[in-house]
């Protein structure tokens, strides 16, 4: 089971409707369970959130920090409120006047962080080389 649970702030000198469409713009299909100084909500999707990172073509790094912050079949990362107005996924890290937070909860927590943002980096390829062999020619 996947459930992704968001969460943002939404300080005095913000609009409620801009974090609203922040948040949107990552989850359009979050259902909001809190609207107010906090706004917050859960969806059981990642498929926009997957779309967005591979067109920007920041899997690594989104990756790197899922797996950093993974604890048990949890995991989080934080994502800028200004990028996120603007369709972006930028990767943040926790601030006073506050980004959004997306927890990942799943029951395979390691197939939902390699749906959302699947390495591009293979394992390392060792190719065994023909070995050469040094003939010696006789001297003339």
């Amino acid at each position: 089971m996947l459930r992704v649970r968001v969460e943002a702030a939404c300080q005095p000198t913000e609009s409620l409707a801009k974090v609203m469409s922040a948040v949107r713009n990552l989850f359009p299909d979050l259902r909001f369970t809190e609207v107010g100084e906090r706004v917050s909500g859960v969806t059981e999707s990642l498929d926009h959130l997957r779309e967005l990172i591979r067109n920007q073509r920041i899997r690594d790094a989104i990756r790197a920090q899922l797996l950093q912050a993974r604890r048990g079949s949890r995991t989080h990362v934080y994502l800028s409120k200004q990028a996120a107005f603007v369709k972006r996924v930028n990767v943040a890290e926790p601030a006073p006047l506050g980004n959004i937070l997306v927890e990942i909860d799943s029951d395979e927590l390691m197939a939902s962080i390699d749906f959302v943002a699947e390495s591009t980096v293979g394992p390392m390829r060792q190719e065994v080389l023909p070995q050469r062999t040094h003939e010696k020619r006789p001297s003339s």
